[in-house]
């Protein structure tokens, strides 16, 4: 046979430098966002800040002429501000200013949030049984601040002892799922193993993907003595093949883990978008940060056709810059937007009446109405927060497992440990109820839910146990 050349057609998805800045801008918060945008325009000639009006003294999150001008003029009317419309701030509830039932998300929002909290949320939303739930903790407690599995199997296996005796099988099982979870890589034993995971994720048709896993698989620790003469001649490839895997393997996150942590004291919370009630109907907007003011200078623009071809070559690289700056921006708005809006329509009991009629909500039903990932869904409401009626929320707080009621619908969890807190508040301290008895008022009420349950639920609560609540006199 002899060699010969033949063109062909044929499509495949590219992890683009575009999508990729499009994903990172969708997970930052506000603050990172802001941070990344200065240093954007401080870089880049072709980028300044727009004139942006004085707010003064306007509260923080209140709908605003600037929210107006962040959301396209052609978008629907929920993601514009009618400056004619009512007072954003209307009671909600008969006689309730809205602010009593929702103490506790406004306070959680403020507090920030560890990688552990993060992992135990999504544990929290997952299928688990009890059983893999409970090896699914001992395993996210012995996750590093990095993101790493630092403990072995046999390590894990012993901290569950004596309540419980899993396999190694059994823990891998239960790892495996975790290693599923936002952010992508955590739970991995090693560099290589974190790199693998992250690379799983990507479209198979992404360039150099196959090579990188090979390299994180093998020679990923001596890379760096080897050089890509070396792997190259160790894996039977071309140079360029080589340089896209290693390039590849640059653009992952050695520490997927290090963004998650407390937030300092005194920190505030900047809320990304506001929910208000206009003419009965919730409403959304975004804030004004959440969309910073930038633009391209159109007098750099035009010096691209006068000036010297080096000068030119460096102006149209910046200009290309500046316009993905843009799109990926315009993307996380609309993203940001879509998927509030979505958490509106499915949890308008939640702004109206407060936690107890929050419903069962998980990624993957938002994912699906969406027509998005998961994981895009999981970064759009990473350290998002809203301004409502009742005060600044999590998006994450929109978010709760459920269990099925007597009369075939289902109640979140959330809304059953108010519930609880309610029943607590109300029961007579002489005689305060047992989680027994907690369990058979919420089975009456329709609500099936066994002791153990209401112990946890009670515990998360931080709500004594029954005899540490009797008060005599």
């Amino acid at each position: 046979m002899k060699p010969r050349l033949s063109p062909a057609l044929h499509q495949h998805l590219v992890l683009t430098p575009q999508l990729r800045q499009a994903i990172r801008l969708l997970q930052l918060s506000t603050a990172e966002l802001e941070a990344e945008v200065a240093d954007a325009v401080a870089s880049n000639p072709l980028l300044d800040w727009t004139e942006e009006t004085d707010q003064g003294d306007a509260i923080p999150g209140e709908p605003s002429a600037e929210m107006l001008d962040a959301a396209p003029q052609d978008a629907p009317a929920e993601e514009r501000w009618d400056r004619d419309a009512e007072p954003w701030q209307e009671r909600i509830g008969p006689g309730g200013d809205g602010d009593e039932d929702m103490g506790d998300p406004g306070d959680r929002a403020s507090s920030g949030e560890t990688l552990r909290d993060h992992l135990l949320w999504q544990l929290h939303l997952g299928h688990f049984s009890q059983r893999d739930a409970t090896i699914g903790l001992a395993i996210i407690d012995a996750i590093d601040d990095d993101g790493y599995l630092r403990d072995g199997l046999d390590a894990i296996a012993d901290v569950l002892l004596p309540g419980v005796r899993a396999t190694h099988p059994e823990i891998q099982q239960v790892l495996h799922r975790i290693q599923q979870f936002d952010p992508v890589g955590v739970g991995a034993r090693d560099l290589g193993e974190c790199l693998r995971l992250q690379l799983l994720a990507l479209p198979a048709e992404t360039p150099g993907r196959a090579l990188a896993l090979d390299v994180a698989a093998g020679p990923l620790a001596r890379l760096p003595r080897m050089g890509l003469d070396g792997l190259c001649a160790e894996l039977d490839c071309r140079r360029e093949d080589a340089d896209a895997a290693v390039q590849l393997l640059r653009s992952l996150d050695p520490r997927p883990g290090s963004r998650y942590g407390e937030l300092p004291p005194g920190t505030y919370v900047t809320p990304d978008c506001v929910i208000w009630r206009q003419q009965g109907m919730w409403r959304v907007a975004l804030a004004s940060n959440a969309m910073p003011r930038i633009a391209i200078q159109r007098g750099y623009e035009q010096m691209i056709r006068h000036a010297r071809p080096s000068d030119a070559d460096y102006l149209r690289g910046r200009l290309q810059e500046a316009r993905w700056l843009l799109k990926g921006l315009e993307s996380r708005a609309d993203t940001l937007l879509r998927v509030v809006r979505c958490l509106v329509r499915e949890q308008a009991g939640f702004l109206e009446f407060g936690a107890q009629a929050l419903h069962p909500l998980t990624l993957r039903r938002v994912a699906e109405e969406l027509g998005m990932h998961e994981s895009t869904v999981s970064r759009a409401i990473a350290r998002k927060y809203v301004r409502t009626p009742r005060g600044t929320i999590a998006l994450r707080d929109f978010f709760a497992s459920g269990i099925e009621t007597g009369d075939g619908g289902s109640a979140s969890s959330t809304a059953i440990q108010d519930m609880i807190r309610k029943l607590v508040a109300a029961e007579d301290p002489r005689k305060p109820l047992s989680d027994a008895r907690l369990a058979d008022t919420l089975k009456a009420e329709g609500v099936p839910v066994a002791r153990r349950t209401v112990a946890k639920y009670r515990e998360a609560l931080q709500i004594p146990a029954s005899h540490e609540r009797v008060r005599i006199g």
